[in-house]
């Protein structure tokens, strides 16, 4: 008969060689871990968005010194009142812009989504793919400089990469623009600067002008807000009536894909008038509105 006790001295034995095996698998682990990171939290840094196409350049482009010269220089300058007939205000070169300005840094760019003229014209079909389409990326400072924020704005260069298109006073695209989740997608229709959540089909406004637009609705299918857009629209695209007798611009999405321009508009809020930098041709921006007259 075997010795219980030899027994019970090799079981001893067993137990304690897999306690130090577990306690060196927890310790490489943690060592492995140090260096990768955990597999399933969340990363140090977001990934890049799949949805924007040289995301890295529109980033490079927001932190750039000019982009932020060209964002003190507006700062500096007093708003336009708007009044008609004012002249554009020249923004002046000046070596440091952003001298004696509160500390502030941009934040990091988002889509802004736009319906497209073919959903508005029914040609579409309604489908997320379809009916929106990426036209700008929209980046808000990260607080107030003397009491004002400003959104910059980038438009899409041919060949590749994001050049600055303009800053624009206030914060409310990206502010908006910036509710898009996993599994949405927000977009703006600009002629009433509407702006809208689509949670698969169904379309929610996210502001009054919005809400309006759906006429008080809190939501509709995307089939029935393409034929309130069609109603109000169609008929005030480029080339149409509307259009060719002056009454409009016509709604067009046709951003041109030029180079980065050295005297970007700075435009100025939602009254349509604009600064533009100095040495640069003094032209008024007006936003084009397919509102019915």
């Amino acid at each position: 008969m075997r010795d219980t006790s030899d027994t019970k001295k090799s079981s001893k034995r067993v137990a304690s060689r897999f306690s130090r095996l577990s306690l060196v698998l927890a310790v490489s682990a943690s060592a492995l871990l140090s260096v990768v990171g955990p597999t399933h939290a969340a990363p140090a840094k977001d990934p890049l968005p799949a949805d924007i196409p040289d995301y890295q350049a529109a980033l490079s482009a927001v932190k750039s010194t000019d982009v932020r010269n060209a964002v003190c220089r507006f700062l500096r300058t007093p708003l336009p009142t708007g009044n008609a007939g004012e002249p554009v205000q020249m923004i002046p070169e000046t070596a440091e812009p952003c001298q004696d300005l509160p500390v502030f840094t941009i934040k990091d760019p988002v889509a802004r989504n736009e319906i497209t003229p073919e959903f508005v014209a029914g040609t579409a079909r309604p489908l997320p793919t379809e009916a929106v389409k990426l036209t700008q990326l929209v980046s808000s400072l990260s607080t107030t400089v003397n009491g004002r924020n400003a959104t910059v704005m980038l438009a899409p260069t041919q060949g590749g990469g994001w050049h600055l298109a303009g800053v624009r006073d206030g914060d409310s695209d990206a502010v908006y623009a910036g509710k898009a989740t996993l599994g949405t997608l927000v977009f703006t229709e600009p002629q009433i600067r509407g702006w809208y959540q689509l949670k698969l089909s169904t379309v929610e406004p996210l502001n009054e002008q919005a809400r309006e637009g759906l006429g008080g609705q809190a939501s509709v299918s995307l089939s029935d807000y393409q034929k309130l857009v069609k109603a109000r629209y169609a008929d005030k695209l480029p080339g149409s009536e509307y259009d060719t007798t002056g009454y409009s611009s016509g709604y067009d999405l046709r951003h041109p894909a030029e180079g980065p321009s050295p005297s970007p508009l700075l435009l100025a809020g939602g009254s349509g008038t604009a600064l533009a930098l100095a040495g640069g041709a003094a032209v008024l921006y007006r936003r084009r509105l397919a509102n019915t007259r």
